[in-house]
C-alpha cells in the first residue's frame, strides 16, 4: 500500500504594529533582502516589502513566520518573485 504524504499549507497573515514591526505567517522562502526591501515567497504569493532600515529579526521557514523591524512604506503582492540580479552575495559584501 502506497503512503500519501499531505502537505498542508501554513495560513497567511500579515500583522503592521505602527509601521515599525511586521509579522508575517505563510512564509515558504526569502528570494533576496536589504535594507530598503525584502523579497520573498509566501503561500499567497510572491511579497515585496519597501521601507528604510529593515532588519530580519527572526525567519523560521519550517514555522513560516518572519519578523522584519524598521520603517515599512509599503507591502506589495506580485504573481513572481522579483530578483535582483546585482551578483552574488560576496560581491555585494565587496561594493
Amino acid at each position: 500500500m502506497e503512503e500519501k504524504k499531505l502537505t498542508k499549507s501554513k495560513p497567511h497573515s500579515i500583522t503592521i504594529e505602527g509601521r515599525e514591526r511586521l509579522i508575517i505567517n505563510g512564509v515558504r522562502d526569502v528570494a533576496s533582502f536589504d535594507e530598503n526591501e525584502v523579497t520573498l515567497e509566501t503561500e499567497a504569493g510572491g511579497l515585496t516589502i519597501r521601507g528604510t532600515d529593515l532588519h530580519i529579526n527572526r525567519l523560521s521557514v519550517d514555522d513560516g513566520n518572519l519578523f522584519v523591524e524598521g520603517y515599512i512604506i509599503s507591502c506589495i503582492y506580485n504573481d513572481k518573485i522579483n530578483v535582483k540580479k546585482t551578483g552574488s552575495f560576496l560581491s555585494n559584501i565587496f561594493k
